[in-house]
């Protein structure tokens, strides 16, 4: 598509949406996963992919990164795509066109466009241990680091599935040698690295922060993860429940080739103190926080939680709108939203939950806010009687309204 195409199609976008823009559904597949069947994806398409790619069991939200999934991805595997009058452009697109337009000028010139993006992460079973590398490391392999966070909505959490626990970091006092050792002892089925870790029972409406370097096997519920810009981690663990073995590839598939073997170097990724931390639960869990007087906000028709809070990468917010209520809702930066629950209008678009997705379908859930048109209030009707019309908002770094941890 030329430059000019381009550009009239961003263009009619916003003129149509009144600055929000209508998002595609973005499936991306795993090769080393099993889907958890509860993106709303037809079960038929779990495959679309192809079954060598493996199935889809993840579901982006305002990507304007591709994925890295081996020498068959596809060339906008990943990527978020806006929608209008039955043609598409990329977020990407739309971002190096018209930046300023999209995110305001003070985003583009401090983070030089829209550098998180967020994900439904669903798998039937839990991941091996693993980390994200750190700004440093992902550098040494032409990568940014990945810092990212969890939140568990409860609308996509009816099931379990097989382990609602992840294990987090390490035990306090263990040593390097003890992780070493589990590396050396890779190829003899389970390395045991789990042994040197502690699981967390996993609950629907709170969430976990997790930065660069900190070892994690996801547990079994389907998860909201806002994250930076990036696809980059070292699996550190060979077993996974008795049943699947992780190549070594998987170890060292973001690490410089001269190092597939240097245990010293591997062991450098891991941020070591906070491996160990004695009050890991204190300084990650994370309850959602009120962004609102209850109260106040209740009476207008609406409360907003934040749900991940605190990072200087990205933001969260959990909006619901009353039964039959019609409110507007400002927010103080750019945004992508992916509707939980209910059905209305969100701004000029009609806007709903589906039950059920065809792989290639378009939805009514998924938009993106612009500056301008978060910072003027979207109005938002929940045209239900009965039921509540929950949307969740990820923000770039800088949002200037998030509270910090403490």
């Amino acid at each position: 598509m030329s430059d000019q195409k381009t550009r009239r199609l961003l263009e009619r976008a916003l003129d149509q949406g009144q600055g929000v823009l209508r998002l595609m559904p973005t499936w991306v597949p795993r090769s080393f996963c099993v889907p958890g069947r509860r993106l709303r994806l037809d079960t038929r398409d779990l495959y679309a992919f192809g079954a060598d790619r493996g199935g889809i069991d993840e579901r982006w939200f305002s990507s304007t990164v591709r994925a890295d999934n081996g020498p068959k991805t596809l060339p906008d595997e990943g990527l978020s795509h806006i929608y209008v009058d039955g043609e598409k452009v990329t977020l990407l697109d739309g971002m190096t066109e018209m930046g300023e337009a999209f995110i305001g000028a003070d985003a583009m010139q401090r983070y030089s466009g829209w550098v998180m993006y967020s994900k439904f992460f669903d798998n039937m079973y839990p991941l091996p241990h693993h980390l994200h590398q750190n700004d440093e490391k992902a550098a040494e392999v032409g990568k940014l680091g990945k810092p990212e966070a969890y939140y568990y909505p409860p609308q996509y959490n009816f099931a379990l599935n097989t382990f609602p626990y992840t294990f987090f970091g390490l035990e306090p006092g263990t040593t390097r040698d003890q992780v070493i050792d589990c590396l050396k002892r890779w190829h003899e089925g389970d390395n045991r690295i789990l042994s040197l870790s502690k699981a967390y029972r996993l609950t629907p409406g709170t969430g976990w922060d997790v930065p660069p370097g900190i070892l994690h096997a996801p547990g079994t519920l389907c998860t909201y993860e806002p994250q930076r810009a990036s696809d980059v981690f070292s699996m550190w663990q060979s077993l996974i429940a008795d049943y699947q073995l992780v190549d070594w590839s998987m170890v060292v598939k973001d690490v410089p080739p001269d190092k597939h073997q240097d245990f010293d170097y591997l062991l450098s990724l891991l941020d070591w103190e906070a491996n160990v931390d004695p009050y890991f639960v204190k300084n990650h869990f994370t309850e959602p926080r009120m962004a609102t007087d209850p109260a106040a906000t209740a009476d207008q028709g609406f409360m907003e939680k934040w749900i991940v809070y605190g990072s200087e990468f990205y933001s969260a917010k959990e909006l619901t709108v009353l039964p039959r209520r019609t409110v507007t809702v400002r927010d103080a930066a750019a945004y992508g939203a992916i509707t939980m629950q209910g059905y209305g209008r969100f701004g000029a678009h009609p806007i709903s939950a589906p039950s059920m997705i065809r792989f290639g379908e378009m939805t009514e859930d998924e938009f993106f806010v612009t500056y301008e048109a978060a910072r003027n209030g979207i109005q938002i009707s929940n045209l239900s009687s009965t039921e509540p019309l929950v949307i969740l908002k990820h923000f770039n770094p800088g949002n200037p309204e998030m509270p910090q941890r403490i």
